[in-house]
């Protein structure tokens, strides 16, 4: 499969997703609003999806998939297919006790996680019962893990890619359609969870019957394969966790810098998440599974070539990204979030939060492809340790950015995106160091039209925006159409240089391994 064509379709997905999941705020936010029903919701479904961040999409995918890749290209597709089998019939049966320990212990991890709660009986009493409808998500989303880790490994991206889509899906019709069939109506949001997951689960089968790896219950705890992924996943679980203890931290700090704060931040995070979802994320999913097998199969060259493939991709499409984010920082976040109670100062202050973010982005995207460098390896550890460094800078520039030199909220997504790209510098030093990526000929001039291609798209978008302030005055539909315009100008200025500089399509194209 076109490594290339593979980007496209999970781009397109994440995009979707995205997108969407804009759409179940909107729809959620108009039929419940905000009070005691969408904080007991908030609050039930927090501690599921974080499991769902910390163990499936995290620990589990970065432990399992390398192995995977090791067995499919070096035991045959019996071997494999035990090891399916292995791993996710103990999987289950963990996660089937974590679910059941959950629901029966709702009532103390209600009080943990909120424990402000407690002061209101009947908000007390619908957090929980929400909590035991949303709880086994993490059971439904792990085995989708596994099955979305198995099908990237046979390079089949797209519906890995598509299935988070059904989760907005299944809150948007439960929101509109099903909400008055329930008491008190915000039920219908945990009973889109479950069914969410249900139908994440359920669209995964049949894809995996038709390569013949759909599990069969098959428990073996002494497994050579289960033990490896077992041992792998402690550190990954270590090193996921500290980018959700930063998060945590970063709120923290943004709970003393006054009214708005916490909240200007998140609706920047939001803007530079698509970005970093689309090109990342996409990118690292991508990659894994086929540098686990160059790995196994000791084709070091390859492996090496297909970091370098990735890394000018990367910076191809994540600087342009980075830059417009920042040129166009009024005019998206005017366009898109400038209604109702969001008011021209909270525009501002966004806008610098955004500004701040963008200038790491194209670090925090660089983490997502220099990883699976040593992920492939089945090096955990390596990563890890890095990531606890960025973790200590992240705090060290929170304190001399928000407070030392004054910039408050824009100072912690500063602190953030210096750090990611503190951590992407990192990883790629280890990597030079241990001799596993080697840059391949023609670095110095891709990067020199690199820069003047972007210096042609800066330069055309900051003549075309015009007077920001503008952006606050025009009506709706005015906004939307000039942002447009702006986009697709903006795309056409930079491909449009790179073409004439002697970049061609085909010079990216790539096959899975």
């Amino acid at each position: 499969m076109n490594l290339l064509k593979a980007l496209v379709t999970v781009s397109g997905m994440t995009l979707l997703s995205r997108i969407l999941g804009f759409v179940r705020d909107f729809v959620i936010a108009r039929t419940f609003g905000a009070g005691l029903a969408t904080d007991a919701f908030f609050v039930a479904f927090k501690l599921p999806n974080l499991l769902r961040r910390l163990f499936a999409e995290g620990a589990f995918a970065q432990a399992f998939v390398p192995i995977l890749g090791e067995y499919r290209n070096k035991r045959g597709e019996t071997e494999t297919k035990r090891l399916v089998d292995h791993v996710a019939t103990l999987l289950f049966l963990v996660l089937l006790a974590v679910t059941a320990l959950g629901t029966v212990a709702a009532p103390i991890l209600v009080y943990i996680s909120a424990p402000g709660f407690a002061a209101d009986a009947d908000k007390f009493e619908l957090t929980v019962t929400l909590t035991r409808i949303t709880f086994p998500y993490i059971l439904f989303m792990s085995l989708v893990a596994l099955a979305g880790g198995i099908l990237n490994t046979w390079s089949r991206f797209a519906l890995p890619a598509f299935t988070p889509v059904l989760l907005n899906v299944a809150f948007i019709v439960m929101a509109l359609f099903a909400a008055p069939w329930f008491d008190p109506p915000v039920l219908a949001l945990g009973w889109a969870v479950f069914a969410g997951g249900v139908l994440q689960l359920a669209l995964q089968l049949p894809a995996l019957s038709r390569i013949g790896m759909l599990p069969r219950f098959s428990l073996d705890w002494r497994d050579e394969g289960v033990r490896r992924v077992l041992l792998l996943m402690a550190p990954a679980l270590l090193g996921v966790s500290v980018s959700q203890v930063s998060l945590l931290i970063n709120t923290i700090f943004a709970s003393f810098l006054g009214p708005g704060s916490v909240s200007w931040l998140y609706y920047a995070d939001r803007l530079m998440e698509f970005p970093s979802g689309m090109l990342g994320v996409a990118l690292g999913t991508i990659l894994l599974p086929s540098l686990s097998k160059y790995h196994a199969g000791d084709r070091h060259e390859e492996y090496s070539q297909l970091l370098d493939w990735g890394l000018r991709l990367t910076l191809l499409l994540a600087a342009p990204a980075a830059l417009a984010l920042a040129l166009l920082a009024v005019p998206l976040i005017a366009t898109l979030f400038f209604h109702g109670a969001f008011t021209e100062h909270d525009v501002l202050q966004t806008r610098s939060a955004l500004v701040a973010y963008s200038l790491g982005l194209l670090g925090l995207i660089l983490v997502k492809v220099l990883a699976p460098g040593f992920y492939a390896r089945q090096d955990i550890r390596t990563p890890v340790r890095i990531a606890i460094i960025s973790l200590l800078a992240t705090q060290a520039m929170n304190v001399a950015f928000a407070w030392g030199l004054g910039l408050r909220h824009a100072g912690l997504a500063l602190a953030i995106g210096l750090a990611a790209c503190v951590n992407a510098g990192l990883l790629y030093r280890g990597l030079r160091r241990a001799a596993i990526y080697r840059p391949q000929p023609g670095w110095p001039r891709f990067y020199l039209k690199l820069v003047l291609a972007l210096a042609v798209m800066a330069g055309g978008l900051w003549l075309a925006i015009g007077n920001e302030a503008d952006w606050l005055r025009f009506g709706v539909a005015e906004r939307v159409l000039r942002l447009a315009a702006l986009v697709v100008f903006g795309a056409a200025a930079y491909f449009a240089t790179l073409w004439g500089l002697g970049f061609r399509l085909r010079d990216f194209r790539r096959r899975a391994a």
